[in-house]
């Protein structure tokens, strides 16, 4: 049998737990329950650095925020001199294809992919005047009018999609992976990266998709006992613009609905190219995975969007369908070891016997190796926020005000009860507590003192949510 193709999916904004054979509540993703019935999940994957850019770099180099050079959403920051995912494959006899989200500077960098078709979401202050996607849309005579239907990149409110279905950012991001794939040279394996910009805010699903979810019971919101005075979080939680008193419960409740609208939507789509290579008789040869750059936090703990380290914005899924040949790598497995962004890299590769370039530093997720703890990191500035969690508990530090969050998350995964003040705790945190110091590097060693944690002074309190001007990021007209 030729060296497996690779079909490497990633949604935008998924939290790991909302799979619906994974046990949530309402959510339906009828292909990923497949996906894992057919392989394995790796149900304590992390994205180490919640947020689009850094997340993404990641992915792309198989290095942490400390090698590639971004925890703080750098825009104009580009990428590294590290070998890439993409390159690496090329450089083995790959074709190499992307469609959809890259987020990256310059935005038509190839990353090192053979082609690369764009929706990168409206963001022309970087200097691209059209993507791809938008330029699909002024072939189809509709042109800038991806969003008049008046939601933001940045808020969670809900309206049903304005545009022929056909013409949602979703379909066209399978359409076009699957003439890639349709149009492949068949002397060569391919590597095939499907970038959506879904379920990320605007919540815009096709109305068919949010009719799904109206006329059933939603899930709502949980709310740790450390959560339900907010005037009381540490200033990184509450300078954030969004929070349950932003929406009013009906809205919550449709926010909800209409985020699970457009990862049906996702779902449903992944199998026709699922269905294409099937068709194509590639299937069996495919290593089919899918994950994500971060999660959502969804109104859980009164806090919305990413960038915090709990659970619901780092926990991210992690899905890996090997080819029919690898019987050995299991069917329906879940696999507690804790991964990371940049396994993704030596996993792929590995599969398809290509040598790891020595730059990567994850580690495969089809070998013994584990690793004992995950140590994540956002912001710069004064929302700077680090965590390290060991097998069964995470330790939350926040420098500005010198606070500190800890849970079990074997026996609380939704971070119900802060542990951190629980003297029965106090070895524990301790261990964790240095284990936290040791990852430190740059300017954080100014948070301590005599290796002791002191972080920096709590400034004038600001108001949970905290408004803002831009009301998110809305955008206008387009002529």
């Amino acid at each position: 049998m030729t060296r497996p193709n690779v079909l490497l999916i990633c949604a935008d904004t998924w939290y790991g737990g909302m799979i619906g054979s994974r046990g949530h509540p309402t959510i339906l993703t009828p292909a990923l329950d497949q996906l894992i019935s057919n392989g394995v999940a790796f149900t304590n994957a992390y994205s180490r650095t919640p947020m689009c850019i850094p997340a993404r770099r990641e992915i792309m180099t198989g290095t942490s925020a400390r090698t590639h050079g971004d925890r703080d959403f750098d825009e104009r920051g580009e990428m590294p001199a590290l070998p890439t995912l993409a390159q690496t494959f090329r450089d083995n006899g790959y074709q190499a294809h992307a469609v959809g989200k890259m987020h990256a500077y310059p935005q038509r960098d190839r990353l090192g992919f053979d082609d690369i078709l764009l929706d990168e979401e409206g963001r022309h202050h970087l200097g691209m005047p059209k993507d791809d996607y938008e330029m699909f849309l002024q072939e189809r005579r509709y042109g800038g009018q991806e969003y008049v239907h008046g939601s933001t990149n940045g808020d969670f409110d809900v309206r049903a999609w304005h545009l022929p279905e056909e013409l949602h950012r979703t379909n066209w991001t399978v359409r076009e992976m699957s003439k890639f794939i349709a149009r492949r040279d068949e002397t060569k394996p391919g590597f095939w990266y499907m970038s959506f910009s879904a379920p990320h805010p605007p919540l815009t699903p096709p109305k068919n998709y949010l009719d799904m979810y109206l006329d059933q019971e939603i899930d709502e919101p949980v709310i740790g006992e450390w959560a339900r005075h907010p005037e009381n979080f540490p200033h990184a939680l509450r300078n954030r613009p969004h929070g349950l008193a932003t929406y009013s419960n009906n809205a919550i409740r449709l926010a909800r609905a209409g985020y699970y609208a457009l990862a049906t939507q996702v779902d449903h789509q992944i199998r026709l190219v699922i269905g294409l290579l099937r068709e194509e008789g590639l299937l069996d040869n495919t290593i089919v995975m899918f994950t994500t750059d971060h999660g959502e936090m969804l109104g859980n703990h009164g806090l919305w969007g990413k960038g915090n380290l709990h659970e619901f914005s780092v926990n991210i899924p992690m899905i890996v369908m090997p080819p029919a040949n690898r019987p050995d790598l299991g069917k329906g497995r879940l696999d507690d070891r804790l991964a990371v962004q940049a396994d993704i890299m030596p996993t792929l590769l590995e599969l398809c016997d290509i040598p790891v370039p020595e730059t990567v530093e994850g580690l495969s997720l089809i070998g013994d190796e584990r690793r004992d703890h995950v140590y994540g990191e956002i912001w710069e500035h004064d929302n700077a926020t680090r965590m390290v969690r060991d097998e069964r508990h995470k330790l939350i530090y926040y420098p500005v005000g010198n606070r500190f969050q800890m849970f079990d998350l074997r026996g609380d995964p939704h971070e119900m009860n802060d542990l951190y003040d629980d003297a029965r705790y106090s070895d524990i945190q301790k261990n964790l507590t240095k284990l936290l110091i040791d990852n430190l590097y740059g300017q954080d060693i100014e948070w301590l003192d005599n290796g002791r944690l002191i972080g920096l002074p709590d400034p004038e309190p600001v108001p949970h949510p905290n408004p803002r001007r831009g009301f998110g990021t809305a955008r206008g007209w387009r002529f």
